[in-house]
């Protein structure tokens, strides 16, 4: 099992001593020294007030971030958690995640997911119902401007006559790309171009408000699992050469307070079995100095002993 350190501001309440820069950087710095495999950054540009108020959450811009994050780290994988491509042109998308790849020698995971904020998706000028094609469409096209000079495309809303874009990332043939998303159509889309997925285990509410299907118990997690395999096998690739993440809404927010972490150990152990081999961690948001604390005490209980 691998680990992600998720940035806390993608929590509600949390310290806004996490926006400090200082901050930044040694939350990174421990992360990287207490064994986790990856920094992550979710992003909202523009939220309504609407879902803010009823629980929705403050977001660095993610490509800004890690690359603030590749400055002061060395091993430290970099994720986009989750970039919702269909916001961009993807284009410009594909220049700023370059952009981070270069700089940080090749770290760079793009964790990406088609979006579900409506309101969101208007104050963008996005149309909502657009966004599954404009996913599809962004990955193609990113891929394409990685690899090709001269590169031509005609989208839904832009061409690109015979563009080239220079310099490319690190990662050859492209950084990896990971779909978030619980649905079968987020795992049809790993199948046929996806290097990871990256799933929730939620319940019903946060289904619901995020427009995606329920994952609540290790057994369904299986069950998804295996279905994602046959299809990865059914594309004619390699199911193993595939990273799946899981991400917990019930047990990731008081993880880390006070409580012993066996029994933390034991649900991961069914999470491993159920297929999952990378874990988001949320550590305690309302304190930043017990957040970096908290990093430290995860990788000495929990991640040295599983290495």
């Amino acid at each position: 099992m691998e680990f992600t350190a998720q940035y806390p501001i993608a929590q509600t309440g949390y310290d806004p001593a996490f926006l400090d820069p200082e901050v930044v950087t040694r939350f990174a710095v421990e992360a990287e020294t207490a064994g986790f495999s990856a920094i992550a950054f979710t992003e909202h540009p523009a939220p309504s007030e609407k879902w803010m108020r009823a629980g929705g959450h403050d977001a660095f811009d993610p490509i800004a971030a890690l690359g603030f994050c590749a400055a002061v780290t060395s091993r430290l994988r970099l994720m986009t958690y989750l970039l919702v491509l269909p916001y961009r042109n993807p284009l410009l998308a594909a220049k700023g995640l370059a952009t981070v790849d270069v700089l940080s020698g090749g770290r760079l995971i793009i964790g990406a997911g088609s979006g579900y904020l409506r309101s969101e998706f208007a104050a963008l000028g996005v149309e909502f119902d657009e966004r599954g094609a404009l996913f599809d469409e962004a990955v193609e096209a990113m891929r394409g401007i990685w690899s090709t000079d001269g590169f031509t495309f005609t989208g839904r809303h832009f061409t690109a006559p015979g563009q080239t874009a220079a310099p490319r990332p690190v990662q050859r043939p492209h950084p990896p790309f990971w779909i978030g998303g619980n649905s079968r159509v987020a795992r049809s889309r790993v199948a046929r171009y996806g290097d990871g997925w990256t799933p929730l285990l939620n319940d019903e509410t946060a289904a619901t408000t995020t427009r995606t299907a329920l994952i609540d118990t290790p057994a369904r997690l299986a069950t998804a699992v295996t279905e994602l395999r046959q299809l990865v096998a059914d594309a004619g690739r390699d199911p193993g050469a595939v990273a799946v993440q899981i991400e917990s809404t019930s047990e990731h927010r008081a993880l880390l307070a006070a409580e012993p972490l066996d029994e933390h150990a034991e649900r991961l152990h069914e999470l491993a079995t159920a297929g999952a081999d990378w874990f988001v961690v949320d550590v305690p948001a309302g304190d930043a100095k017990a957040g970096v604390e908290a990093l430290q005490r995860y990788g000495a209980e929990v991640i040295t002993p599983l290495s």
